[in-house]
């Protein structure tokens, strides 16, 4: 692990202490020393969700700090590092029930204890888990539209017959 203390790297969003700048093997990322939030970019947050390798490194990393940060006892919306712009609150996957703090553009921010219960999610199988919840959402609502098209297309088709035999509607 390396550390190295940046000016550019930022403010915490939370606590507004000072991020560090942090190499957990190929890793990058910037964590605050005051509450163990962590700031990790778009790209590279996708690629620890898709290594099981950069998982278990980043796990040890976290491990291995000392301090453990204060559970959250209000949630508000915090400003991202990098454009200080407001992020979103999201579910991540719709279904770990980890809410994490995302700007679009640069990266998510994790409260104290959110990273590692992300990774165990996935490794759990969590993703995929996810993925198929929603194919099962997606086909459930294909089935509604299809039943909606088909009960339509026969009131019209009665609408059309009447009118064919003069009676009115």
């Amino acid at each position: 692990v390396e550390i190295s203390l940046d000016a550019a790297a930022g403010d915490c969003p939370r606590c507004r202490s000072g991020l560090e700048e942090i190499s957990v093997e190929e890793t990058r990322l910037r964590a605050c020393t005051k509450c163990d939030g962590m700031w990790i970019g778009v790209k590279t947050f996708e690629t620890v969700c898709a290594d099981s390798e950069r998982q278990s490194a980043v796990l040890g990393f976290i491990d291995s700090r000392t301090q453990r940060g204060t559970p959250l006892t209000k949630v508000n919306y915090v400003p991202c590092p990098d454009c200080g712009e407001l992020m979103n609150r999201s579910n991540f996957a719709k279904a770990s029930g980890v809410i994490v703090d995302l700007c679009k553009q640069h990266g998510v921010w994790f409260d104290a204890d959110e990273l590692p219960a992300i990774i165990e999610f996935i490794q759990k199988g969590g993703m995929e888990l996810a993925r198929q919840r929603e194919r099962n959402e997606l086909e459930q609502e294909r089935s509604r539209l299809n039943d909606l098209h088909l009960m339509q297309t026969i009131r019209d088709g009665r609408t059309g017959n009447a009118n064919l035999f003069g009676e009115n509607e």
